[in-house]
């Protein structure tokens, strides 16, 4: 059986997630020649590596890179939120950007 966290009152209500808290002063808009809007945000490197969408190779550890999602996502901003992906920073800037469905 899996040890239980101290850190956490497993009894008390989870608090909602506050978007705009999350992403104030970081990010910025941009908008893709497909009229997509994303919000976009720079990073420094991150603990854990993650697959690029732009070139399908891995981002290393302690690779600074960008982070993406939707601004304009159709279920609103926690769901564009939740659609996030990490990006090398170069694949963003040249154009690979994803395709989206509406």
């Amino acid at each position: 059986m899996a040890k239980r966290s101290r850190k956490r009152d497993y009894g008390a209500q989870h608090r909602e997630l506050d978007v705009d808290a999350l992403t104030r002063g970081w990010t910025r808009g941009e908008t893709t020649s497909d009229g997509h809007a994303w919000n976009v945000r720079s990073v420094g490197g991150s603990e854990k590596p993650y697959r690029c969408p732009g070139c399908d190779q891995m981002i290393v550890a302690g690779t600074p890179h960008m982070v993406v999602w939707p601004a304009d996502h159709l279920l609103g901003d926690a769901a564009g939120l939740e659609d996030r992906r990490h990006w090398h920073t170069s694949c963003w800037r040249s154009g690979r950007r994803p395709t989206r469905r509406r």
